[in-house]
């Protein structure tokens, strides 16, 4: 079946209504009426699941209909200057996961990073309301905490996304991004021009020297790996921090309360996300301190205007800034 561009578009921007309305009218009836057994709070957890699934493997899916497309895509990244590595060999539990229900991956088509840039435009829909981008919150925010950073690293940096507003900052030649998926790095290269540097690189295990950043960074990343990944992610930190130096990753660690924890973890295992309760359950604090970080931070991050105001009764992801600096 070949997917009109017009019916694509219509697809996917009733998924998005559709989202919307879970988002700023399901959820607040579900919190009202949390710890009651309704067949409302199972019809949310239902349209979650099956939302997700439509967007990307839909009739209307994104998979599908930028297959069509495939050998455009594919040549369009001829000559992206990404820095791969072909022995490089995945860890077991990235290849396991359709993490987001994303289609074999985010690692194993030549055009998933097309399929994961488009998904993510839809990820935390907003109903029409303007902000500033997350990511360029996180980089302010990065270098409030580490002002003029001769080097950073992003770690997980995906399809460049989190990337590009420090290269913006900063100008060219100051930022490396690195990342496990080809795909995404090759479209990262692509679209940075130049401006950032882009690496096949297990974040847990990176082939840099000591000290090698002054500022380490990711969005989005501790929460897909497991906690003995997680570990390690955070002691390379460390290890390749300059003295002084500051880590700031981006994440998810939803509030004590009962329901934030079942909202939360529920979403977990709907969207394919195994690790994000395991995260929640380590005792972060705890182990920076024994990696030798000092002047932490592990607090709410706004994501987007009143997003932490008293009374916000939206669904919205518990963005958590976690930060610390090299000791």
């Amino acid at each position: 079946m070949t997917i009109d561009g017009r019916a694509f578009a219509a697809g996917q921007a009733f998924l998005l209504s559709t989202k919307t309305w879970w988002t700023r009218v399901l959820y607040p009836e579900v919190r009202a009426e949390f710890e009651k057994d309704t067949v409302l709070y199972r019809y949310f957890c239902w349209l979650e699941r099956h939302l997700q699934r439509f967007k990307y493997s839909g009739r209307y899916g994104l998979q599908p209909y930028l297959a069509q497309d495939r050998a455009r895509l594919e040549k369009s990244l001829e000559g992206a200057p990404a820095e791969l590595n072909p022995g490089l060999k995945y860890p077991e539990y990235y290849t396991r996961i359709d993490i987001h229900q994303h289609p074999g991956g985010v690692w194993s088509d030549p055009i998933a990073g097309f399929v994961y840039e488009r998904g993510a435009r839809s990820t935390t829909p907003l109903a029409g309301q303007r902000h500033r981008d997350l990511h360029e919150r996180l980089t302010a925010a990065a270098l409030e905490r580490c002002p003029a950073p001769q080097r950073v690293l992003d770690m997980g940096c995906g399809f460049g996304k989190s990337t590009r507003p420090f290269s913006e900052a900063l100008g060219p030649g100051k930022v490396e991004g690195i990342d496990l998926s080809a795909p995404c790095l090759r479209l990262a290269a692509r679209d940075a021009a130049g401006a950032a540097r882009f690496r096949q690189v297990d974040a847990s295990r990176t082939d840099y020297p000591d000290s090698s950043f002054d500022l380490v960074t990711s969005t989005m990343l501790l929460h897909e790996m497991p906690p003995a990944v997680v570990e390690k992610t955070l002691a390379e930190s460390a290890r390749l921090l300059k003295k002084g130096g500051r880590m700031v990753h981006l994440d998810f660690l939803p509030a004590e309360d009962e329901f934030s924890r079942l909202i939360h973890f529920g979403h977990g295992r709907r969207n394919n996300e195994p690790f994000m309760e395991p995260l929640a359950g380590m005792d972060l604090a705890a182990l920076l301190e024994r990696l030798g970080f000092r002047n932490m931070e592990i607090r709410p991050f706004e994501e987007a205007d009143g997003a932490l105001a008293p009374g916000y009764q939206y669904w919205r992801f518990p963005w958590t800034l976690i930060s610390a600096e090299r000791w």
